[in-house]
């Protein structure tokens, strides 16, 4: 008769060595959308910052088109934000008269593309969808078979003893997931929408078409953007963190 605590204990490292090889190459698809283009950082302090937009996994950049000196005399030629620290941006912003000419062709190609997705389009984005959900029975399978290891056998106490290094593993087996699939938002893809940002005590409105969404952020394409209410909007596709935005209304 097999070895069920041994068969457990390997699965489990199998799948988290998995887990963290894909994990450490995953990065949020609607910052990723943006990459190598010029975009303005809008924080929730009213910090403002532009420069290429680098991404990685555990956080961004933004290269600054031009080395300058801060008021300490320091040399700086780029802004480092960190994945805990993404709850400070309020925005980012990618304004289509700052992008490059080919940039501009290439995002007029992805608009279409976007707006009013193709059958097959629409298809392959619900086999994307079918597999997020998958993560769910994922975490069931492993509940069961860590639960089934603490009572097969007397060293499944080390397992009941290491309760909180366990769930840090079931959390390194679906984090690298990144997405939040929701339904509501979900059939609405490709379709104009008006999506609610929160400055401060006030809500604004914008509306475009909605690409894309994350755990973390949603992305908007073809909004009429502007920073402070003194300024005049300009075209430009659009990130915001699910904290502050939301789609509150189909705009078609």
């Amino acid at each position: 008769m097999p070895d069920t605590f041994a068969i457990t204990i390997i699965s489990i490292i199998v799948f988290t060595v998995v887990a963290a090889f894909i994990r450490g190459r995953v990065k949020d698809k609607c910052l990723g959308d943006f990459l190598d283009d010029l975009v303005t950082l809008e924080e929730a302090s009213g910090k403002i910052i532009f420069g290429k937009l680098s991404v990685e996994n555990t956080g961004l950049e933004l290269i600054y088109p031009a080395k300058h000196k801060d008021k300490s005399g320091h040399d700086k030629s780029s802004y480092i934000l960190y994945k805990n620290e993404y709850p400070n941006i309020r925005a980012l912003i990618r304004y289509h008269d700052e992008l490059s000419e080919h940039r501009k062709k290439e995002r007029e190609r992805e608009l279409k593309r976007t707006y009013h997705p193709t059958a097959l389009r629409r298809l392959k984005r619900r086999i994307q969808n079918f597999f997020k959900t998958v993560r769910d029975s994922v975490m069931e399978v492993v509940n069961l078979l860590i639960g089934q290891a603490k009572k097969a056998t007397p060293a499944g106490g080390v397992l009941t003893s290491q309760d909180k290094y366990v769930s840090q593993i079931k959390q390194e087996l679906t984090g690298f997931m990144g997405t939040s699939f929701e339904p509501l938002i979900e059939r609405h893809i490709g379709k104009r929408v008006v999506l609610e940002l929160a400055k401060g005590d006030k809500v604004f409105e914008y509306t475009g078409v909605l690409k894309d969404y994350t755990a973390d952020f949603t992305e908007i394409m073809d909004v009429n953007y502007r920073i402070t209410e003194d300024q005049t909007a300009r075209k430009a596709d659009i990130v915001i963190p699910r904290k502050y935005g939301i789609i509150r209304h189909l705009g078609e």
